[in-house]
């Protein structure tokens, strides 16, 4: 089961720093994380997404490959094949960014935005979506950055032990 925890950050630049960080775990094997993105809100309230995958360009390489490859072969039983293969190309663009835009896996965009409307002008928000991790390294690594957990789908005892170690304190106990 994936976890998802949204920690924010008092500056524009601490999430995006944190989120490569992260990544630099997920490198090394200590976090598996199927998600990763920031939110930075500008100082006149714009909210602006920062995704570490672009699926739509992804999606789009991806089409015009497939298409290249299938336009050129039915191109050669028209004995056209680099007018099959150009064409081919473009329409496998093009449906492909279309997909891309249709099937956008990992935290939604909308719920990222809606998040981002709540968070103070010239800050930032941090979104981690993940599967697994090795809890004791990963805070070590990540507390030296605070922050403060705004929204989270982990534990109770799991996102105090995370705050504490964001804040630099004990973790407290509910009775």
């Amino acid at each position: 089961m994936s976890e998802l925890v949204v920690i924010t950050y008092p500056d524009l630049y601490r999430a995006g720093e944190v989120c490569a960080a992260v990544q630099r775990l997920h490198r090394e094997f200590l976090i598996e994380i199927e998600d990763v993105a920031y939110i930075t809100r500008e100082e006149n309230g714009k909210v602006k997404l920062h995704e570490t995958v672009p699926v739509v360009a992804a999606s789009a390489r991806m089409g015009m490959v497939r298409g290249t490859l299938w336009g050129g072969l039915i191109g050669l039983f028209f004995l056209q094949p680099v007018l099959g293969m150009v064409t081919g190309a473009a329409l496998g663009a093009a449906s492909g960014a279309a997909a891309g835009k249709l099937v956008d896996y990992g935290i939604p965009d909308s719920f990222m935005k809606e998040l981002g409307e709540n968070v103070q002008p010239e800050t930032s928000a941090l979104f981690i979506l993940f599967r697994k991790a090795s809890w004791e390294k990963v805070l070590d690594r990540i507390a030296r950055y605070g922050g403060t957990v705004m929204h989270s789908s982990l534990s109770p005892e799991a996102e105090t032990k995370l705050q504490a170690a964001l804040t630099g304190s004990e973790p407290t106990v509910a009775a």
